[in-house]
């Protein structure tokens, strides 16, 4: 199996916030006791064979790229026991939300990248993954900060590496400029599809995709939310 060569973990420029308020006692505990515990280890070769990472056996190993407050996440990983989750948020508050999540679901099927995802991605072996996640991302509105956006041809090649034939990206967003720049996007690489091309398919969630926080935000101000399921093909 072919690998990319190893690059710096900080070989791109990372745009957005590390931390905000302070982490309560029982966060700090959780951070200070069980992330190690749960933290990818950052060498070059920890992510080749992602399902080594897991105590027990996985069946599937499934990459959510910016878990928020890791409600998805921890909500796939207690619903799907079989599937090994990976999941990477800088955000340390959201890190502790997550392991707090963990702790009480005592879900062992989690592992933590906290810090930017993309170039842990180039790591991670050829068609090691059967799903992968991207939920209510930064839109980056502004024109010039466009390019900061997840969805574009570097890390599409990136998804389409480590993605098997038939596995689903599923792309979350209420804001429709960044699904017609998503959809222009997936449509220009040419190794995606889409699961569907009716607008109306898009605006339903499907049942095993739990709302998040950040879409009950967009429910209470008014915004529609599309799901986009994407097909390596």
């Amino acid at each position: 199996m072919s690998q990319p060569p190893d690059r710096p973990r900080f070989a791109e420029k990372f745009f957005g916030r590390r931390s905000g308020q302070a982490l309560r006692d029982n966060q700090v505990r959780l951070v200070e006791n069980l992330l190690p515990k749960l933290r990818v280890p950052d060498r070059a070769d920890s992510l080749r064979d992602p399902g080594s990472l897991f105590e027990s056996p996985v069946s599937e190993i499934w990459l959510e790229i910016g878990f928020g407050g890791g409600e998805h996440l921890a909500w796939q990983a207690a619903a799907n026991p079989h599937v090994g989750f990976i999941g990477g948020e800088p955000f340390i508050n959201g890190v502790a939300k997550l392991l707090s999540l963990v702790e009480s679901g005592a879900l062992a099927n989690v592992r933590i990248i906290d810090n930017d995802i993309r170039p842990r991605m180039d790591q991670l072996g050829d068609q090691t993954i059967s799903r992968a996640f991207l939920l209510f991302p930064d839109p980056w509105p502004k024109l010039r900060h466009h390019k900061r956006r997840f969805v574009n041809r570097t890390n599409l090649d990136r998804l389409h590496r480590i993605m098997k034939p038939g596995a689903e990206f599923r792309v979350a967003s209420d804001i429709d400029h960044y699904i017609q720049w998503s959809l222009h996007e997936v449509a220009a690489h040419g190794g995606f599809r889409l699961l569907s091309d009716n607008p109306a398919d898009r605006r339903r969630r499907p049942a095993d995709w739990p709302q998040t926080r950040y879409e009950a935000k967009a429910v209470r101000e008014g915004r529609t939310s599309e799901y986009l399921r994407i097909i390596r093909v």
